[in-house]
């Protein structure tokens, strides 16, 4: 190649996105000819400029337009659609050669949407094409039904032909050396065979959800189409910082519905589009948490509200540097783990998602279902992700009879956990009564880095918070006298969870006695009434192992303060014998 049109190559691939660059390299260095491309691309992607101005097409037109200008043989495949080309003139030539090969052949077996038929007629047709120097590119969509995450026991003929042929065109010289490229589409890396995509000679290229720019640039080209209404307070750039996580479709389907609906696109419509399309986007996999509260409504547990005050004070000054990659809260059950998280999400002002349970008895999904919702974190950054029953939810690297799935699952959270490039954009809140259970290493530093552990109040001015809190949490109306009182005669002691169970009760008294607001009589007959949960040496243990994992004396209650640190754990030991467990 010239040198002139080698820096000409250069200087076009400068004004690419990031992957399309990528992509443009590991073709220009010839040393392999199969790449899957994956992530977002079910969406528009922005084109060449067109008098200043970007448009906006699809992966397949992108690819054939931006980075091989539509030039030689462009073809497109896939289940549904059988051999396509990017113009009539290149199909039109196809079927005179393959015709003039197979005069025999029905015309449209000579397009067939099945793979092994499909694959014979393209190799062929490649091969006469190669020794005249054309560049050949083969554009497959929907890959994972062509090559699917299947043991290579369970496949069939037909998949085993896809796999053993897809493998065998991207190491064959006469293919790499004649430019013949094969690009693979699918959303998931983890619906691909595994031995195709850790093939060494295999290429992944990841298209990210767009960034603000792109967001930004997007939205005014629709704003300049006429097709935005956007209310007199917001602008594009506004909605773009505020859109996180969406994809060109989604900020399109939003403006195309306000659109029709003549509602300008207003910020409460924003969030509520948002949660809406991410949920579903994520299939269940991710859930908005949303608060009414913050932490002034956490009673007690005052050194971990400050770090938290703090945290949420550098995520509002931008300090996003020196936040931790993870919060692990432990403590007993009742203690108020999750609402405190809930609570911090009303606080700092950015979104906090729940990790739903992503795990599938089919093979491939579950680590499919991770890829797809750990992407979405990523564009959806700053967000804050929490895990409830951590313990149970995130499993460990040792976990038998699910053919590795659990194990590469937990490989794959923990890498992502740990990775420092997200720092302060995505915050883990992992959240557990049995921080024993959680494997190192998911707790050590890197990953969940900041210990917190939350305990029952002590002494009577705690109870006395925590009931006024919870009052005030609930909105409740009532007479006024001490509740703390008439838990004290009743030789009663409990958790913040035990607390608001005994308040709705009362409050259930008042309704059914049809009066608002309760009385000393209501509040008297929830607590004779109430029977507490009896399960002392489980929540004793939960005592003992969040002492263990706390990282400052001023969150121990000031009964375990003085304990010897090494004895508390064959007392630790004890309980779980005690309780039938295993270490």
């Amino acid at each position: 190649m010239p040198e002139q049109l080698i820096l000409k190559n250069l200087e076009f691939i400068k004004v690419l996105p990031y992957w399309a660059q990528d992509l443009s390299y590991k073709y220009c260095s010839k040393t392999t000819n199969l790449y899957i491309v994956h992530g977002n691309i079910r969406d528009f992607l922005p084109n060449k400029m067109v008098e200043g101005e970007f448009i906006f097409v699809r992966i397949q037109e992108f690819i054939s337009e931006v980075l091989f200008g539509n030039k030689d043989i462009i073809v497109y495949y896939d289940r549904s659609s059988g051999i396509n080309f990017c113009d009539g003139e290149m199909r039109k030539n196809y079927l005179a050669e393959m015709r003039r090969l197979f005069p025999e052949e029905d015309p449209e077996d000579l397009v067939s949407k099945n793979p092994g038929k499909a694959f014979d007629y393209l190799e062929k047709y490649f091969l006469m094409n190669i020794p005249h120097k054309k560049r050949i590119v083969l554009i497959m969509d929907y890959a994972e039904t062509i090559v699917p995450n299947v043991d290579l026991s369970h496949m069939d003929e037909e998949d085993r032909y896809c796999m053993v042929t897809l493998n065998r065109w991207a190491h064959d010289p006469i293919f790499t050396q004649g430019d013949v490229s094969i690009i693979l589409l699918t959303e998931n890396l983890a619906d691909l065979s595994p031995r195709l995509v850790r093939s060494p000679h295999t290429v992944k290229v990841n298209i990210p959800l767009p960034d603000e720019t792109v967001r930004e640039s997007f939205l005014e080209y629709l704003n300049r189409k006429e097709e935005l209404i956007i209310e007199y307070r917001l602008n594009c750039r506004r909605i773009a910082k505020v859109t996180s996580g969406l994809n060109l479709m989604n900020l399109n389907q939003i403006a195309a519905e306000s659109y029709q609906e003549n509602r300008p696109v207003s910020m409460e419509y924003l969030r509520e589009r948002k949660k809406e399309i991410i949920e579903n986007e994520a299939s269940g996999l991710l859930e908005f948490i949303e608060s009414e509260h913050d932490l002034s409504y956490v009673s007690g547990h005052d050194f971990v509200k400050k770090r938290f005050k703090n945290a949420a004070k550098a995520i509002k000054q931008g300090r996003t540097d020196v936040l931790p990659m993870g919060y692990l809260i432990s403590g007993p059950v009742g203690t108020g783990k999750s609402f405190m998280v809930t609570a911090f999400a009303g606080e700092i002002g950015i979104p906090i998602v729940r990790f739903r349970n992503f795990r599938s008895k089919w093979q491939g999904v579950t680590e499919s279902n991770m890829e797809k919702a750990l992407n979405i974190l990523k564009a959806m950054s700053p967000v804050g992700v929490m895990i409830d029953e951590a313990d149970a939810f995130l499993g460990d690297r040792n976990q038998d009879g699910d053919s590795g799935t659990s194990n590469r699952v937990f490989a794959q959270i923990t890498s992502f956990m740990g990775n420092t490039e997200y720092r302060g954009k995505i915050i883990w809140f992992l959240i557990t009564c049995r921080p024993d259970i959680l494997p190192i290493d998911i707790k050590r530093q890197g990953r969940a880095e900041e210990h917190l552990a939350l305990f029952y109040p002590e002494t009577q001015s705690e109870r006395e918070d925590l009931i006024q809190t919870l009052i005030r949490k609930l909105k409740i109306k009532i007479q006024k006298f001490s509740i703390y009182d008439m838990l004290k005669k009743h030789h009663f002691e409990s958790s913040g969870a035990d607390l608001e169970a005994i308040l709705i009760r009362a409050k259930f008294n008042a309704a059914m006695q049809n009066h608002i607001i309760i009385t000393r009589e209501d509040m008297e007959e929830a607590i004779r009434d109430f029977i507490p949960p009896a399960y002392p040496h489980e929540i004793e243990l939960q005592n003992l192992v969040a002492v263990l994992e706390c990282t400052s004396r001023e969150m121990v209650p000031k009964r375990y303060r003085n304990y010897d640190r090494s004895k508390i754990v064959p007392q630790i030991r004890e309980l779980k014998e005690l309780l039938g467990e295993r270490d």
